[in-house]
């Protein structure tokens, strides 16, 4: 099925769902509440990542060939455990560790289905670099879920890099004939976009748990199957990292803030993300979602860029990587101590 009807079937689906949801999520009381670490003022219901959910796996039932039926079964069965725990989450708030086991074990049916980070293993060798790349898949796979969770903070944020960072991964997979990972990634923008039209503030429903776990584990199963065979390995690995850069950034920007506060991030929530920063500094919350996803463009034409890179062209690459990381040191320099420094917070 060609992409371009992959996404549209997608963005079709998600919104003729999302008002069924949204009637859903007040029926049952499932809303989001305003209270001082949240950035809404009025009730709003949870929810609307079953949607998403349902878009994605509907058009992905028709879309999907049969070459790679195994590990197709094994992101959407993976992706399916988060959001029903997220799902549950929204309904009845549950213990962070909880949540975190549910991830490792999404991140264990998808190692399962063979979807797995295979940077380590030939370089270490025998059972210590395959035990390395199990691990470093289980990092990847719960810090992506983790990360994209606590970039829905704001109207629009999470959806929007989303749908800019699946069309990346589409066309970079297009590009290299990957025929599981191009049709999934549309089938995410898609349904983003779609989504978009009732989560752009003010928003009328919130994705909630159930949505944005949902969306974490699928970008890290994306990048993980993401490949491109003419390169190496040794720079690669880069683009998933790079296209996926802003909700990455932003957790380690929260993680940073909140252990410097002595408090734990897995248990505390607060306005200390990139947007309420920006809205802190003077823009406005519409704004400041835009910077993200302007954000997210300009690390996805770095990604499309080393994406067509030749083999033996891994030099751009590593200077690619070297100035992100130190665009994202300087902004936790600037955003944390620098600004803590002038509130007194040393």
């Amino acid at each position: 099925m060609p992409l371009l009807v992959v996404f549209a079937l997608a963005l079709a689906g998600t919104l003729a769902a999302t008002p069924l949801v949204r009637r859903l999520a007040w029926r049952l009381g499932v809303t989001a509440q305003p209270a001082a670490n949240r950035f809404h003022s009025r009730p709003t219901p949870l929810l609307g990542g079953l949607a998403i959910y349902a878009a994605v796996m509907l058009v992905m039932a028709g879309a999907a060939g049969r070459a790679e039926v195994r590990e197709l079964a094994g992101i959407l069965g993976g992706a399916s455990l988060v959001a029903l725990l997220g799902a549950w989450d929204d309904r009845r708030p549950l213990s962070p560790y909880v949540k975190l086991a549910g991830e490792a074990l999404a991140a264990g049916v998808l190692i399962a289905s063979g979807v797995q980070v295979t940077l380590l293993g030939q370089r270490l060798g025998g059972g210590l670099g395959a035990a390395a790349d199990l691990g470093l898949t289980l990092l990847w796979v719960v810090a992506l879920t983790n990360a994209a969770n606590l970039l829905d903070n704001m109207d629009g944020a999470l959806a929007g890099v989303t749908l800019v960072a699946a069309a990346a991964i589409a066309l970079l997979a297009q590009g290299s004939g990957q025929l599981l990972v191009a049709p999934l990634a549309a089938a995410l923008a898609g349904a983003c976009l779609g989504f978009l039209a009732y989560n752009r503030s003010p928003a009328s429903i919130f994705m909630g748990d159930a949505g944005s776990l949902f969306l974490g584990f699928l970008l890290a199963a994306l990048g993980i199957k993401l490949r491109f065979p003419g390169q190496s390995p040794a720079a690669s690995w880069m683009v998933p990292v790079l296209v996926l850069a802003v909700p990455l950034f932003d957790t380690l920007l929260v993680v940073v803030s909140r252990l410097r506060r002595g408090l734990n991030p897995l248990k505390h929530g607060g306005k200390d993300h990139l947007a309420h920063r920006l809205v802190a500094r003077g823009a406005t919350a519409r704004e400041a979602v835009q910077t993200l996803w302007l954000l997210g463009c300009a690390a996805a034409a770095l990604s499309l860029y080393l994406g067509r890179l030749d083999r033996g062209d891994t030099g751009p690459a590593w200077l690619a990587l070297v100035a992100a990381g130190a665009a994202m040191l300087w902004g936790l320099w600037e955003l944390e101590w620098r600004e803590g420094a002038r509130r007194g917070l040393g």
